[in-house]
């Protein structure tokens, strides 16, 4: 079971699960896979950066850090991180 955050929105989980497939993929694509706006996952991208969730590959791509992945697999408790934390 997934371990939430109240910083955590329904939207960070489609984030990461579209993610998870090991692509890099911008915004506007997550965006249509995900049915979110392309400005809703930008704000939410530079949240879970913040967190260690995602990592910014290059200018306007992201891939899951190993942290988000180990969040989908109910490893990491995401009430437990602080915006700052390393990962």
């Amino acid at each position: 079971m997934r371990k939430r955050a109240d910083w955590m929105v329904k939207a960070d989980d489609a984030i990461l699960e579209i993610l998870e497939g090991g692509l890099m993929l911008g915004p506007t694509t997550i965006a249509k896979n995900g049915d979110l706006s392309r400005q809703h996952v930008t704000n939410r991208l530079s949240i879970l950066i913040a967190y260690g969730f995602v990592k910014r590959v290059e200018e306007g791509y992201y891939q899951i850090s190993d942290r988000g992945r180990l969040w989908l697999e109910g490893e990491v408790d995401a009430s437990d991180l602080d915006p700052t934390e390393d990962q």
